[in-house]
Parts: structure tokens; C-alpha cells; sequence
């Protein structure tokens, strides 16, 4: 008897006792401590949340149990059995798998060549036609539901939630035992597709560990959950009995507030510092909006919709095919982020993608920040080290981020802190327009608070920002105004206090209860399961 991947269904895979357990893991490099005495245990058929703030250790954790890193202490069992994987391959044979945050797809390979890894790279592997591995790549995507994307299709060329949904199946396709998911949402607006997988695994007897930073989908799929704080475990609670706060003070050591901002009245006498009129092109269906000096506009949106072709556009990394944008009053042609940095009061883009699109991970998070300023910081065309983290300094403290680590390489410090240096770096610019595309994504609940007091904080200063957010109590928050694109068009604006989650949810499936249905436009070509996802 097989189960729904093929392989044989032992019935153990179904016993609540069947688990995998770590005891006094601890990791250091050096003088850092990245982990301390983790304990976890993740029983099988059951999902387990594991959360903590950026930092916390969660990643080393991970890597550790796909053996990626080797633990200075602790020991780990899995099925009762002794559990020290060397490689992540080591891992995979004893079906533990992980699809991690950032994706370990190689993007010049197709899609079902990146399932078939490692065994199609492996030496002694026999040849297998390309007919062949096409044919096993369409059957992976039909049995995850994934039917719309082409097992040919290069993995550089999908767009990033598409690549994230492979990463998904491609670990569930090798979890027998134990499946990992570290932030599996980051990417994916929407949550049905992912849990209805996660819903087949434990069907199989599947334990499954979720990291996430969003915690109502861990109280959806998760039933317990386990804290790290500054690499240690702090405890394992319930999450039917654990309040928010409660869970964000075992993260942080202390309450966390969360405030709203008060709405903000911007003088529509005043010129708009940028103002944009029937923006065509990448998405867009003639987009038309106007953000004041202090405001904090929000954008919300299903997964493709032109949320990304309308900062794109804006940043000058895209060309529109029409319309017309306005910086300061002044009509605006540059069409490449350097010339709309100088474009008037200036105009700074927060790119989605930190990995790629962000940090150069061998330099230091000084030079990162301080990336736009280096003519202005050297001497005599020499830029010394001290010089880097001093001009970084002061906009390093706006994000709170640890001056300590503006010596360290940016891709060794954790998510939360590069995305803390990224945000710098956008305010290092001097621009007055800020243009940040999902700026929290996938940190911690305690780096959030700091990106959201920097962000406020420039605003207050009279600076301007459009953001655009996949977390709608993040735009609920931080929002003055909100535009709800749909089918590349706005189709609804809020203001104040009528920025709801239950309202941005309704206008971003098209439904607007002050107009006939059909006003809505034609939504562009997200899966029907898109929308229904994004609606919870």
C-alpha cells in the first residue's frame, strides 16, 4: 500500500508517537552565541509554530535540522533513533525537508528539474530524457494543485510567489517524516493552496515545524507553539489558550503596543509631491493617484493585480507604455532609480526582494546603507571603514538597528536586521518620497515596530510615502489614506477610520457594497483560488 506520493504507508507515519525531538541544542561562532539550549519536540500528523524574533535563533535552528550546520551540544532524535545529518542531503534521506525562506531553487534550471534535485546532478545517476523529467515534473504539479505553471518554464522567469509554491511542493515531495517551513507565507498572498498541502501531509502522519511572523495563520494551522528569545527556549504554550500578548512578551521580554496612527489631514491646496495620471503599462490599466507631503498612502491588493508594475514604474526600473507622473508639481521622465532620486525633492525605492534585489551580502551593512552616499564620504576618493559607519550611523539609529552590527557582513546578519539596513539605506538618500514595497515582510514582530516608527516618523518630518503591504493590519496601522488596486485599476479608496481589514478585504475581491456590480473591472489572471485566499 502506497500513500499519495507513492511511497509505501508503513502506518507508523500515523502514530501520535512517532516524533522528532531536540534537546540542549547550542551553536556559536566565535564569541556569538546563535543558539543556547533549544529544546523542541514535533510530533507526527501535528503542525508546531515555531516563533521568535528575528535573530532569536530560528534559523540556526532549521539549519541544524537539515544539516546544514553541525551543533557545538545537544542531541536530536528522530523515530526514537539518533538524528546527526551531516548535509541537507543526509537530511532528505532521512525524509526531513525543509522549504526555506530564502529559496534554494536553482533558477536556471526548469521547474521539474529543480524537483528532480539532487539525484538528476548526482554522478552515478543514469540518464534520463528530458521527456521523461518533464513528465515527472507535470505529475509533482498536478498532485499540488500547481497544474497552471509549465514544467518547462525556467524558474528565473516565474514570478516570486509562483517560485515560493515550488519551493513548498518540492519539500513536501521529499517529508516523510518531518516537514520544515520557514516563512512559507512571505511570498504568497494568499494561504489556501499552502494549507491544504500542509493539510495532505499530516494526513500522511507528517510532523510539520511553521515559522512564521504572522501569527493569525499560526493560530489557524498551528495547535502549539515554541518561543526562542536571544537563542534559548523560552517555552512551549498551547495556542488556544495563549493571548497575542502573551505570545509577543515571551518573543521580546515585554508587552508590545500597537497603535494606530492618527489619520492625518494632508491641504489638497498644497501640490502633491507626486502625482501620478493614468499610469499604463506593466500591470496597469491607467492608475491615477496623488500622495501630499506627510501623507502615508497604503496599497493593498490581491497577488498580481499591479501592485508591483505601479512601484516599478514609479522607482524607474519599468518604462510606462502611458499615462503621466509628476514629482513636485514638474512633469517627470526619468526611467531608472537614480534619475528619480534626483528627480525633484527625490524618490527612494524599497525593493520587494531583499536577497536579490537589495543587499550585496559580502559587504558590510555600513556600505550597504551609505551605498548612495559613497561620492560624499570618501576622502580624497579613499572610503574608509570608520568613515562608512560613520555616515551610516544616523540613519541606522532611525530603524534602531545595533550599531555593532554595521561592521558585521550584511548577509550574515539576520533577516530582520538586513531588512533594518535596507530601510536605512532608503532614508540615507535624503529622498522625500519613499516607495516601499512590503517593507515588513517576513521579519519579526519587533523589528516591525521599528520600520513602522521610522516610517512614521519621516512622515512626521513632512516626508511622503506609498507602501504597498500583503498584511492588512500592517496598512490598517500605518495608513492615511489606502487605494485598493484591482484588475490594475483603483478601484477603491479609503481615508481614516474607514480603513478596515473587513472592508480592504471586500474591495480587493472586487466587491464594492456603494456601486452595481458592474463597475468592478475584469480582475487580471490570478487563480480563482487566488481570490478566495485572500479573502480570510
Amino acid at each position: 500500500m502506497t500513500d499519495a506520493t507513492g511511497r509505501p504507508d508503513t502506518g507508523e507515519r500515523h502514530l501520535s508517537s512517532r516524533e522528532m525531538r531536540a534537546a540542549g541544542v547550542s551553536k556559536s561562532y566565535g564569541a556569538t552565541v546563535a543558539l543556547e539550549h533549544a529544546d523542541i519536540a514535533l510530533k507526527a500528523g501535528e503542525v508546531h509554530a515555531l516563533l521568535g524574533e528575528n535573530g532569536a535563533g530560528k534559523s540556526t535552528l532549521v539549519r541544524i535540522f537539515t544539516g546544514a550546520v553541525i551543533p557545538d551540544r545537544g542531541e536530536m532524535r528522530l523515530h526514537g533513533e539518533i538524528y546527526a545529518p551531516r548535509s541537507i542531503i543526509e537530511a532528505r534521506k532521512r525524509e526531513v525537508a525543509t522549504a526555506f525562506q530564502e529559496l534554494s531553487l536553482v533558477p536556471n534550471l526548469s521547474v521539474a528539474q529543480n524537483f528532480l534535485l539532487p539525484a538528476l546532478a548526482g554522478r552515478g545517476s543514469p540518464l534520463i530524457s528530458h521527456r521523461h523529467v518533464l513528465a515527472r515534473g507535470a505529475e509533482i504539479l498536478e498532485r499540488h494543485g500547481l497544474t497552471r505553471i509549465d514544467p518547462a518554464a525556467r524558474i528565473g522567469d516565474l514570478p516570486l510567489a509562483e517560485r515560493q509554491r515550488i519551493e513548498i511542493a518540492r519539500a513536501i515531495e521529499n517529508a516523510g517524516r518531518v516537514l520544515i517551513l520557514d516563512e512559507p507565507t512571505a511570498s504568497l498572498a494568499e494561504t489556501d493552496w499552502l494549507f491544504e498541502q500542509i493539510g495532505k501531509a499530516r494526513a500522511r502522519g507528517v510532523a510539520i515545524l511553521y515559522i512564521s511572523h504572522r501569527l493569525a495563520e499560526v493560530r489557524e494551522i498551528c495547535s502549539s507553539a515554541t518561543v526562542l528569545r536571544n537563542g534559548r527556549s523560552i517555552g512551549t504554550v498551547g495556542l488556544a489558550s495563549a493571548s497575542d500578548g502573551d505570545i509577543f512578551e515571551m518573543m521580546v521580554g515585554h508587552r508590545v503596543e500597537h497603535a494606530r496612527r492618527p489619520a492625518r489631514a494632508v491641504d489638497a491646496a498644497r501640490t502633491p509631491r507626486l502625482a501620478v495620471e493614468n499610469l499604463a503599462g506593466h500591470g496597469l490599466r491607467g492608475v491615477s493617484l496623488h500622495l501630499g507631503a506627510g501623507e502615508i498612502l497604503g496599497v493593498a491588493a490581491l497577488e498580481g493585480q499591479g501592485q508591483r508594475g505601479l512601484f516599478r514604474l514609479l522607482a524607474g526600473l519599468e518604462t510606462p507604455a502611458g499615462g503621466v507622473i509628476r514629482v513636485d508639481g514638474k512633469l517627470a521622465a526619468y526611467r531608472n532609480p537614480r534619475a528619480a532620486l534626483r528627480c525633484g525633492s527625490g524618490i527612494s525605492y524599497l525593493p520587494e526582494e531583499r536577497k536579490t534585489e537589495g543587499i550585496l551580502a559580502g559587504l558590510s551593512a555600513a556600505t550597504n546603507v551609505v551605498l548612495p552616499l559613497l561620492p560624499r564620504v570618501g576622502r580624497a576618493g579613499f572610503i574608509g571603514r570608520r568613515d562608512e559607519e560613520k555616515a551610516a550611523q544616523p540613519s541606522a539609529d532611525q530603524v534602531a538597528l545595533n550599531p555593532r552590527y554595521l561592521g558585521f557582513a550584511i548577509g550574515d546578519l539576520s533577516g530582520g536586521n538586513q531588512q533594518k539596513a535596507l530601510m536605512a539605506r532608503t532614508l540615507a538618500t535624503g529622498a522625500r518620497t519613499l516607495l516601499l514595497f512590503d517593507p515588513t515582510r517576513g521579519v519579526d514582530v519587533g523589528t516591525k515596530e521599528s520600520i513602522y516608527a521610522a516610517i512614521r516618523a519621516f512622515a512626521e518630518r513632512g516626508g511622503s510615502v506609498l507602501f504597498y503591504s500583503s498584511e492588512l493590519p500592517e496598512i490598517v496601522q500605518l495608513a492615511d489614506r489606502c487605494l485598493v488596486l484591482y484588475g490594475g485599476q483603483v478601484f477603491r479608496e479609503l481615508q481614516g477610520d474607514d480603513i478596515a481589514e473587513q472592508t480592504l478585504v471586500a474591495a480587493m475581491i472586487g466587491h464594492d457594497p456603494c456601486a452595481p456590480a458592474a463597475r468592478a473591472p475584469a480582475p487580471f489572471a490570478t487563480p480563482a483560488h487566488a481570490v478566495a485566499e485572500n479573502a480570510r
